[in-house]
């Protein structure tokens, strides 16, 4: 019996973006339908002007709801029948709302079991009235306890954020011992179901610079982080740190790691950014924490390049193609939880990493010499 292809929900994002060449580029290969079947969330008249300005052609299988879509067709579901003007490379109210009511379609029928995962094109933030990024947005429509959490993803580094799309000004403020265990633990637990890593390592980073100085340039490593470290460890969860960043990253200890937990957006995004750029490894974003999964391309909505086909499409290819792998982990994870053995051993903690990873909490003189 042949296996039911999974079923990808791809939002068009901003409409003055490069969301739909991103789309068009990556299902240029035929193979991509062999892979899963496309639901794009947009609109045929929208993506008509885009292949316009691109010199591009492509076939849809135009559908008013997503339970019409068909196997080995580029799927595009209308979600608004209005001319919207479409004005390349400026963020505008009219293409915010057009994002906004193609992403709120697709969670609506996500809630209607219509399709596996969700994969979102880019959004220009001030362009919808208090959109604050498509985690907290997508965790808000979803309701329940859950808590979604970003994760940069890269063959090399996985980076989370402990505050996300905060002003640099309210960073220590945002910043609670419970906040970073809440996060600490999605993280945890995303390595193991969605990325299937057994025992996971992730280093935290400090908030301050030289991690503090034990206090002198500033005391939330000794306040907020380092208690947080401690109930996350006596709770079974390795974690290692607080690590300046610079160093962290300069001298390349993250390798050693499966997992980075970044107190803020820079600290986390900029350094991500920069070696994937040098290794020509494309990241994605994954959203952690929820029952729906969602990717992205690590990229923005690159309004300097809108309407000028030089966007490459491999961060929108591989945020596809993680996204099935998570879906595919997490139904491989879940099985045998389903009927779980009774545990018939107490397991013994290896303590030899928390030795080695251990950051001293007292330096020594010379150490803390410029």
């Amino acid at each position: 019996m042949e296996e039911k292809k999974i079923r990808v929900a791809i939002t068009h994002g901003d409409t003055n973006g490069v969301g739909y060449e991103i789309i068009f580029k990556t299902f240029e290969d035929p193979a991509m339908l062999e892979l899963c079947t496309p639901i794009v969330y947009g609109s045929p008249k929208t993506a008509a002007y885009h292949l316009k300005a691109l010199g591009r052609e492509m076939q849809f299988n135009i559908v008013n709801s997503a339970k019409d879509a068909r196997d080995g067709r580029i799927n595009l579901v209308t979600t608004y029948d209005e001319e919207v003007k479409i004005d390349l490379g400026i963020p505008t109210p009219e293409a915010g709302q057009a994002a906004k009511t193609a992403l709120d379609r697709a969670l609506a029928d996500f809630k209607e079991g219509l399709f596996d995962v969700l994969v979102t094109a880019p959004i220009a933030k001030n362009s919808i009235r208090g959109f604050d990024g498509h985690t907290s947005y997508i965790t808000r429509s979803l309701g329940g306890e859950q808590h979604g959490l970003t994760i940069l993803v890269s063959d090399n580094l996985r980076v989370a954020l402990v505050t996300n799309n905060v002003s640099l000004k309210e960073v220590a403020d945002s910043i609670s011992k419970q906040k970073i265990v809440e996060k600490a633990k999605v993280l945890h637990q995303s390595l193991r179901r969605d990325m299937r890593i057994n025992n996971p390592r992730i280093a935290v980073l400090a908030l301050n610079p030289r991690g503090g100085e034990n206090g002198v340039l500033g005391d939330e490593e000794q306040l907020v982080i380092c208690p947080a470290i401690e109930e996350l460890t006596a709770e079974g969860i390795q974690v290692f740190g607080p690590y300046p960043a610079d160093d962290f990253f300069g001298d390349g200890s993250y390798a050693q790691f499966d997992a980075v937990l970044a107190m803020y957006h820079d600290q986390g995004q900029t350094p991500f950014k920069a070696l994937t750029s040098i290794s020509d490894d494309k990241g994605v974003r994954v959203t952690a924490g929820l029952p729906l999964v969602r990717t992205a391309p690590a990229h923005g909505v690159c309004f300097e390049k809108a309407g000028k086909g030089s966007t490459e499409a491999d961060s929108m290819r591989r945020a596809l193609y993680e996204a099935i792998d998570i879906w595919r982990n997490r139904k491989e994870y879940d099985l045998p939880l389903q009927n779980p053995l009774p545990k018939l051993y107490h397991e013994k903690r290896d303590e030899s990493e928390k030795v080695r990873f251990n950051v001293p909490r007292e330096k020594r003189k010379d150490e803390n010499a410029e």
